[in-house]
Order: C-alpha cells, then sequence, then structure tokens
C-alpha cells in the first residue's frame, strides 16, 4: 500500500503533502500516524526550521474516516490515539504553516488551524460540518475557531455546518494569505523560508510565547514571554545576530 504522504526537505524547511486521493486525504488511523511521525521527526531536527503542511489542488483534507466512524457502536470507547496525535502535534515546537487549496473540512480545518500559520489559495472552502453528520468537532474545530473568528461566526458555521471561503476566512483573521490560483504553495513555502531564515531557536521561543496569549490570561501571558525572552537572551544565536545587525552584514545563525 503506497503510502498517505509524500515528504521533502528543501534547505531548512520540509514539505509535508497528503497523498490519499481515494479518501479525499481523510484523516484516517494510518494517514494521521504517518503525518505525526514526519513532523516530529522534523521537530527532532535541527535543521528543519519551518515545516509545510499541504494537500492537493482539490482537497487539502475532507475530514475524518466517515466510512471507517459509520462502523463504530453506540458504546465504543473513545479513541486515544486521536487524542494522541492532536496532543502531538500541539506540542510540536517547529512552526508550521498549512498551505491550503480546495477543501479543508472538519479534520482538515482542525488541521489547518493547529497550525501556526495558514495560506490559502483562492479556492480553498473551510469549515466544521461536523453537526450534519451528528457529532461535533473532535480536533479542537470550536476552541480555535471561535479564538480565530469570534463567538458569533463560530457558533453559526458550527451549528449549521455551512462552509466559508478564502476570502472571508482572511478578512475574519483566519489565515495569513489568499493566493492567486495555483500559487499557494509557492506562496507558502515562500513565507517558511523567510521564517527558516532567523535564528531558530528564536522562532521556537516566540512561537511559545504566542501561544501563551491565546491560552492564558495577560499577567501569565507576560511572565511566560519574560521568561522565554531570557532564555533567547542565553543563546549564541542572540550575540550573531546583534553583532551582525551592528556591523551591517548577513548573520550566521547556527541554532546555539
Amino acid at each position: 500500500m503506497a503510502a498517505p504522504i509524500e515528504t521533502a526537505v528543501d534547505g531548512h524547511v520540509g514539505l509535508l503533502r497528503l497523498d490519499s486521493p481515494a479518501t479525499r486525504n481523510a484523516l484516517g488511523t494510518e494517514m494521521k500516524a504517518a503525518l505525526l511521525a514526519a513532523v516530529q521527526s522534523w521537530d527532532a531536527d535541527p535543521e528543519v526550521r519551518c515545516v509545510v503542511i499541504a494537500g492537493s489542488e482539490r482537497v487539502f483534507a475532507a475530514g475524518a474516516d466517515i466510512r471507517a466512524m459509520a462502523e463504530l457502536g453506540i458504546d465504543t470507547p473513545p479513541d486515544p490515539e486521536a487524542t494522541a496525535f492532536w496532543a502531538g502535534l500541539a506540542a510540536v515546537e517547529t512552526p508550521l504553516v498549512a498551505a491550503v487549496s480546495g477543501y479543508a473540512l472538519g479534520g482538515g480545518c482542525e488541521l489547518a488551524m493547529a497550525c501556526d500559520m495558514i495560506v490559502a489559495d483562492a479556492t480553498a472552502r473551510f469549515g466544521q460540518p461536523e453537526v450534519t453528520l451528528g457529532i461535533i468537532p473532535g480536533g479542537g474545530g470550536t476552541q480555535r475557531l471561535t479564538r480565530a473568528i469570534g463567538k458569533a461566526r463560530a457558533m453559526e458555521y458550527v451549528l449549521t455546518g455551512r462552509l466559508f471561503e478564502a476570502d472571508q476566512a482572511a478578512e475574519w483573521g483566519l489565515v495569513n494569505a489568499v493566493a492567486k490560483q495555483g500559487r499557494y504553495l509557492e506562496e507558502a513555502l515562500a513565507l517558511a523560508q523567510t521564517i527558516a531564515a532567523r535564528p531558530p531557536l528564536a522562532t521556537r521561543l516566540a512561537k511559545r510565547a504566542v501561544l501563551e496569549a491565546e491560552e492564558h490570561g495577560l499577567a501569565t501571558g507576560i511572565e511566560a514571554e519574560r521568561r522565554l525572552f531570557d532564555e533567547a537572551m542565553a543563546t549564541e544565536d542572540r550575540i550573531e545576530g546583534m553583532n551582525a545587525f551592528l556591523e551591517k552584514r548577513e548573520p550566521r545563525f547556527k541554532g546555539r
């Protein structure tokens, strides 16, 4: 059986593409295991400084494997592997960029939102249509969508299952950029290359600091930011970056 993903590394950027046309890149057990293993492997590799997650031109990911879920009985216990997948993805320290073209629905929308940034193709359509199947989002969809677009809009789209387009997502602050049709991956990779050119320890610390703002109150976030700032000050890259600025030259960051 062919692997459900394709991976490649260009310089300091890892590219992971979901590649299961028969399931429309559904986040089934095999897909989630392969995706998480690849991202965690890159997260442990100091040479990989940013990761782009993409699907196909027509579909980023169409959600969970509904056929497999339909076979589950009413008394089936919760799936610990699903919980572990989302928790594992949230624990990744390397910056993640979602490159979304076509449909990002259900778990696919949750996967995009679990990334740190989203670059969308003009054709992209997002949604959490789980309610139409008698369930609700289970991979962080209700939480991340609410934080991104606000309670009223999130309530509307989660309760109706309606989809919304890339331009709406950009207007509401869910995505960073909407690329011209067919250029979404190019723009996502360009963003990733820019991030990868920055000092890698600083980008990881900065990612953690921003996430503190989303997950905690202001006082807790300020305290965490100061702690992370002190960690950044204690790196060789900080000295290199400041000296390069003063000497008017390009910095040579080493991740130390």
